[in-house]
């Protein structure tokens, strides 16, 4: 658990930890060079509960402070926390019991619940509602670049498994969604528990909220290098659906990487005209296409259900044959 500046929360996450109904387990909490009462939190926890280990980070921010705990650690079962969040009472006994039924080559996670002291906004209840969409349905892979489709302290997995995926040993933000694009390269099924096992705490500090690691351009750029790694068929034509500000982004990063494509929308207004010297077509083009991939860039709810009936029309699959980058 890596802890920065989260005195006000920090306290109320490890007695939740406490709280498990799964007593063995051991907490490594990591100090990323808080200059808040965090450190006093911590000596003071690991003091009076010998399951609880404190440490200073070797190094310098949070995948760094993973790193630093996680080289320390014992469990074959692997988990992450984060120090502002609550576990809910049988997070852990829940989550361990279905893998050990599931077994290697699995990882398990449950559903989510975000909480705020003045309220949460609707950008967050919808990210949770699709979160939680994904559990009921286990189609967590299938909408792997729409976002992080496992939130990052609500997973758990086998050592053995964790360590094929590269465990912490990376640099890439963010850091939380580049492991789980590792976990489905390393071949792991998801699988989820009908419960819901975090709670999420929204507040002005997160790091979501402020480090530039999390901005959203960094997202983009880590579907792209995974799609490109993991779907991306060259032998197949690559459609970019949308020319938006996520369409252009993608359009100058493909033509950066000297990657072909053909660039489509459904804005009549634009078919026919040129962009970064490419022309737009438009979206009926498809259908002319010989087994294409297409990226959608188009973020609007009620056009997503247009786009997938027209694909699905052209007996293209998702997850397959088109990918929402949204």
């Amino acid at each position: 658990m890596p802890v920065k500046n989260a005195g006000l929360y920090l306290e109320d996450c490890i007695i939740s930890i406490q709280n498990q109904t799964e007593s063995n387990w051991e907490l490594i909490a990591v100090n990323d060079g808080s200059n808040d009462n965090s450190e006093d939190i911590l000596n003071w926890f690991s003091a009076v509960d010998e399951r609880i280990q404190y440490m200073d980070n070797r190094g310098s921010g949070i995948i760094d402070a993973l790193k630093t705990g996680y080289a320390i650690s014992h469990g074959k079962l692997i988990h992450r926390m984060d120090a502002d969040d609550l576990m809910l009472p049988d997070k852990l006994s829940l989550l361990k019991a279905k893998l050990l039924e599931v077994g290697e080559g699995n990882v398990v996670t449950g559903k989510v619940e975000y909480f705020a002291a003045e309220g949460v906004n609707e950008g967050y209840l919808n990210y949770e509602n699709w979160l939680n969409e994904l559990c009921d349905t286990n189609s967590h892979w299938k909408e792997l670049f729409k976002e992080c489709v496992i939130a990052s302290p609500n997973w758990l997995l086998f050592r053995s498994d964790f360590e094929k995926c590269g465990d912490f040993n990376s640099e890439i933000y963010p850091e939380d969604y580049d492991l789980v694009f590792r976990m489905c390269k390393a071949g792991l099924n998801v699988t989820s528990v009908d419960a819901v096992t975090h709670l999420w705490r929204d507040h002005q500090e997160r790091s979501s909220r402020n480090d530039e690691n999390y901005a959203a351009y960094t997202f983009f750029d880590i579907k792209l290098r995974y799609f490109l790694a993991l779907k991306h068929n060259i032998d197949r034509p690559l459609v970019v659906w949308g020319a938006g500000k996520k369409g252009k982004d993608l359009a100058k990063k493909l033509q950066t990487q000297n990657i072909p494509f053909t660039w489509v929308s459904n804005n009549p207004n634009k078919n026919g005209k040129e962009i970064y010297d490419q022309l737009m077509e438009s979206f009926e083009s498809i259908a002319t296409k010989d087994n294409p991939q297409i990226i959608v860039t188009v973020a609007l709810r009620d056009a997503k259900a247009e786009i997938i009936g027209f694909l699905e029309n052209l007996n293209l699959k998702e997850g397959q044959d088109f990918f929402f980058f949204s």
